[in-house]
């Protein structure tokens, strides 16, 4: 089901436009931070290089994580999400076991019941902040746009976090194509248990 949340917000986040903010540019005209540039990365959902992060506390779930300034955020307490474009962050945390390889590629691999586009790669534990995490990967294709009927390509990066009985998902989400590897991968450490 929240799968379903999240590809129907990704697909009304496309719709519309958005509130873009970022630090000041310097350099000279037709740079990298160039206005033309900053536009033509905004316009394909790429998190510009100089975007400005804010850290979201959650205290009834027990977190923390940056997130980009000017998205949206929907949701509170358990499931929260942020979102811009076809760029999503999407947070759900829930008591359970620590995770394992194979029971994040299970909980992936349920989404077909609901959602049958979409396609499964393996999982793998990771290191983050001294702390095992498992992360895999799913694609999936967004609903029809209501106005163009065009469907988009969604990658998803999950990465299963846990602490004393509590297991946070973070899926991390972009339209297939989009460059957002390096701003991902903050957002994914920037993750800390309070």
């Amino acid at each position: 089901m929240w799968l379903a949340l999240l590809l129907m917000a990704l697909v009304v986040g496309g719709c519309g436009s958005s509130k873009k903010s970022s630090s000041s540019a310097s350099g000279g005209a037709g740079g990298a931070n160039s206005p033309a540039a900053e536009a033509q990365a905004a316009a394909t959902g790429d998190i510009p290089d100089n975007q400005v992060f804010l850290t979201f506390r959650n205290p009834s779930s027990g977190y923390s994580i940056v997130y980009p300034e000017g998205w949206a955020k929907t949701g509170s307490g358990d499931k929260v999400t942020f979102q811009d474009k076809n760029n999503v962050i999407y947070i759900a945390v829930q008591r359970g076991s620590k995770p394992t390889v194979s029971s994040v590629e299970a909980g992936v691999a349920k989404l077909k019941a609901s959602t049958p586009s979409v396609k499964v790669s393996s999982a793998q534990t990771l290191t983050i902040g001294g702390e095992q995490v498992v992360k895999a990967t799913y694609s999936s294709e967004s609903k029809p746009n209501p106005v163009t009927g065009k469907r988009v390509r969604l990658v998803v990066d999950r990465y299963a976090y846990y602490k004393a009985g509590r297991v946070a998902l973070v899926d991390l989400g972009t339209a297939a194509g989009v460059d957002n590897v390096d701003a991902y991968r903050m957002i994914s450490r920037s993750f800390k248990w309070q």
